[in-house]
């Protein structure tokens, strides 16, 4: 297990309370806290003077150095090369720029294919895309008994007329891993292309992109404890090939040519220092292969997943004594490996805002609703009542902390 008060001290907002008690922030799916490495990071960046890039002195140039080094640090934990790596506002802002220039490579009786696991990050951009090119979109559904995907309904789907993929690496709404290499191989044997939805995933599990054969995967820096940035990995010859949206004195060529804008540097800054935060974690508590920051981040996650099945299966054992509480998903402590911590719920038939707001009264911070997960609670039935609350845990927690929401839980019966 890992140290997790060495850990927590490294996070300032961890240690705060709220009408008397500490707060447990159970709401990590949305966004997680942040270390101080990272907070000291973006300070540091304004703090030692800020200026934009290509300018003829040192501070321009330092700009310039920093987006080299955050494109290097993105490739370690995205397991791919910093040539491929794309930086933007966020992963929903850049899937809908990526899924323009799709949209132009595609026409009539082309498909495209979603599924109804994914955030609407990554099925509505591609729905537009093939809307705007008179292509059509299929959906891949999920099974009723456990809520995972159903490859079944994606081999029913595919044919030699899919173009592309889209598919998470684990729901963010109720915390299913999917096979995603299994997606991959399969789409990519009728021609298509993939797109990997990381952003839930990369909290929890290492992305390693080219590993996985993914031709695009979309992460959110503020998802795995580092600021507001979004990053796309993107297989080469199609940054090259795709023509993007952009001002004319944008650059010609390299991933440089589909970030528009000015880019967040301070966010950059902090997007190295919490890669180098899961490097750091990676040496300490964990077992790298060689020494190279690539290898302590996979190191990292290897050990997050062992400290996380330990938090899942304590939340599966004690929610299933709860019989006024209804979990979706898989349930099984013994699947903890096919799920992440997050946990979607349904109190005894209330209100998922009635009972979050009852979970806060209680220093226990929680969302309800359907999180951008629209297909998948249309399709489960309980869009029109509310979602459901969504419990989420990550390294930082404690077993102490997930005790404490079973209690709470318990008290709502």
């Amino acid at each position: 297990m890992l140290d997790t008060a060495r850990i927590r001290s490294r996070f300032p907002a961890l240690g705060a309370t709220h009408g008397g008690r500490p707060i447990v922030y159970a709401d990590a799916p949305g966004g997680t806290q942040v270390p101080d490495s990272v907070i000291e990071a973006v300070a540091g960046w304004y703090r030692d003077g800020i200026s934009n890039t290509h300018g003829a002195f040192p501070r321009s140039e330092a700009t310039d150095r920093l987006i080299a080094d955050a494109r290097e640090a993105a490739a370690d934990l995205l397991g791919t090369s910093a040539e491929r790596i794309v930086f933007g506002q966020n992963a929903t802002s850049l899937l809908f720029h990526l899924a323009r220039a799709f949209a132009r490579t595609i026409g009539p009786g082309d498909e495209v294919v979603v599924t109804s696991l994914d955030h609407d990050a990554n099925v509505r951009p591609w729905l537009v895309a093939a809307a705007d090119a008179g292509a059509t979109a299929r959906r891949v559904d999920v099974r009723d008994d456990d809520v995972t995907l159903d490859t079944d309904s994606l081999d029913a789907v595919l044919s030699d007329r899919t173009k592309l993929v889209a598919v998470t690496m684990a729901s963010n709404a109720v915390g299913t891993i999917t096979p995603v290499r299994e997606v991959i191989a399969r789409a990519h044997a009728v021609g298509a292309l993939v797109v990997v939805d990381a952003v839930h995933a990369a909290q929890h599990l290492p992305v390693e992109m080219d590993a996985s054969g993914a031709d695009i995967a979309a992460v959110s820096a503020y998802k795995f404890f580092g600021p507001h940035v979004g990053m796309l990995a993107v297989r080469r010859e199609l940054l090259e090939a795709w023509t993007p949206d952009r001002v004319r004195p944008a650059a010609e060529r390299g991933p440089e040519r589909w970030e528009t804008g000015t880019q967040n540097h301070e966010g950059l800054a902090g997007t190295i220092a919490v890669i180098e935060y899961l490097a750091d974690l990676g040496r300490t508590d964990g077992d790298p292969s060689d020494g190279t920051r690539r290898a302590a981040v996979a190191a990292a996650y290897r050990a997050i997943a062992q400290h996380e099945r330990a938090l899942a299966a304590r939340f599966l054992e004690g929610v299933a004594r709860l019989p006024h509480i209804e979990l979706v998903g898989i349930a099984d402590p013994g699947r903890v490996d096919e799920r992440t911590p997050t946990f979607a719920i349904r109190c005894d038939g209330r209100e998922p805002l009635e009972v979050a707001k009852q979970l806060a009264d209680r220093g226990i911070w929680t969302w309800d609703g359907h999180y951008y997960a629209i297909e998948l609670f249309e399709r489960l039935g309980l869009l029109d009542t509310g979602g459901a609350v969504r419990i989420g845990f990550c390294h930082y927690h404690s077993l102490q902390e997930v005790e404490r929401v079973l209690a709470a839980l318990g008290e709502l019966g």
